[in-house]
């Protein structure tokens, strides 16, 4: 049959003679069930992340340098070094350092053992950090050094620290990093800076 002069042609669109819309159906159902099973071998044989171990350095507040990666702290924001907040008295508090400290001394416990799965836009690691049984991640959020942030937030945290957290984070100011809640760090830039207290 011809529609607006042009004849049905019985070959695919790579020059394949076409044996019918069901056995074509097949096939490709085929082929995507192939890929799929070499896909779920390929995650098998590679794991879902690579595990970094041994004593590790804080940057910030959510960022730390472990086996000579810098790593991103997974699922949290905490203030930049050098940020200042203010508290619910309206006085201002060095937030950033304080961030930092509160890293600095769970990483000093011993040993850190960092699972990366992702990498962020700016190529760091994206981690879930432990200290022996401490969930570095949730610990930092629970105390109030930072607020759990975007979809990947430490188990067993909510989005702002509890009130009897004592954090510069604890209280119901901006969220760190945020527009006008420092007037010396603009919005969040690699670090590639290795500031000390």
């Amino acid at each position: 049959m011809t529609r607006f002069g042009f004849t049905r042609s019985k070959f695919g669109p790579l020059g394949w003679r076409r044996v019918s819309r069901p056995v074509d159906l097949v096939v490709a159902l085929g082929i995507i069930g192939l890929l799929a099973i070499a896909g779920a071998v390929l995650q098998y044989r590679l794991g879902p992340a690579r595990t970094l171990v041994g004593a590790a350095r804080a940057i910030d507040g959510d960022s730390l340098r472990l086996a000579g990666e810098e790593l991103r702290l997974q699922g949290l924001d905490a203030p930049e070094f050098r940020q200042s907040c203010t508290d619910p008295a309206g006085r201002a508090v060095d937030c950033g350092r304080s961030s930092r400290r509160a890293l600095e001394a769970l990483l000093a416990q011993g040993l850190v053992t960092c699972e990366i799965g992702k990498v962020d836009r700016y190529g760091r690691g994206l981690a879930l950090c432990r200290q022996g049984e401490t969930d570095i991640n949730a610990s930092l959020v629970r105390e109030g050094h930072a607020v759990a942030y975007g979809g990947t937030a430490p188990r067993k945290t909510r989005r702002r620290p509890p009130a009897a957290a004592s954090g510069p984070c604890s209280s119901s100011g901006p969220r760190p990093g945020a527009a006008g809640t420092s007037a010396e760090v603009p919005a969040r830039a690699p670090h590639n800076h290795h500031e000390e207290a």
